[in-house]
């Protein structure tokens, strides 16, 4: 499956209470950064988005707020009102939490496929673990959950109508929910951010 000119609408979960973090962990910082801007950046270029939780200044051009419906009505509830907010008929799900989690879209698109008794392609850690808010959907695999009906349900109620995992590794599938998952996500930004460095070190001709 090849994504249109305009890319994949993503919609990303941008609420919660952050109550295991114990403070605003989107608004943490992170590389320079913060882990939603993380998040939102690595959202391939051109693709449309849509952030569902309480408006905050980003730096996304073209990105557009939502509120759940009920307000804090849970992941679930967020995935759909953000999906009646998107055109197409494949949406991506980004949680806001998930700093690196944005980059692997497009594999995930392309897994997908053509295959339309597959509803979605959702990330696997390295664990074996699958999580639906990082993941590609057909909107007709999400019409039995009418807007509305999800507050306080179950985000894995997503896969019910089937779906393929693809392992994306564990710093792609890492949600930042402890101020531990925190600093692992920090220290994979500094080895990132090291490992292009010693690139462009290796580009430059000696002196």
């Amino acid at each position: 499956m090849t994504s249109p000119p305009e890319g994949v609408p993503v919609v990303v979960l941008a609420g919660g209470s952050s109550r295991r973090f114990g403070s605003d962990k989107l608004a943490a910082p992170l590389g320079g950064s913060s882990v939603l801007e993380r998040a939102v950046a690595g959202i391939p270029s051109g693709w449309p988005v849509v952030l569902v939780g309480p408006p905050r200044p980003l730096a996304r051009p073209g990105a557009r707020w939502v509120r759940e419906d009920p307000p804090g009505g849970g992941p679930l509830a967020a995935v759909l009102t953000g999906l009646a907010a998107c055109d197409g008929g494949v949406v991506a799900v980004l949680a806001g939490d998930m700093p690196a989690g944005g980059v692997v879209l497009r594999s995930l698109v392309a897994a997908l496929g053509t295959d339309e008794t597959v509803g979605a392609a959702v990330a696997e850690d390295d664990d074996g673990r699958v999580t639906p808010l990082l993941g590609v959907y057909r909107r007709s695999s999400l019409a039995h959950l009418g807007l509305g009906t999800g507050h306080g349900g179950r985000a894995m109620a997503l896969l019910d109508a089937g779906y393929v995992a693809v392992r994306v590794g564990a710093a792609a599938a890492r949600d930042v929910d402890t101020p531990q998952a925190l600093a692992a996500a920090e220290a994979e930004a500094d080895l990132g951010a090291a490992g292009a460095s010693a690139i462009h070190a290796g580009d430059r001709p000696p002196g």
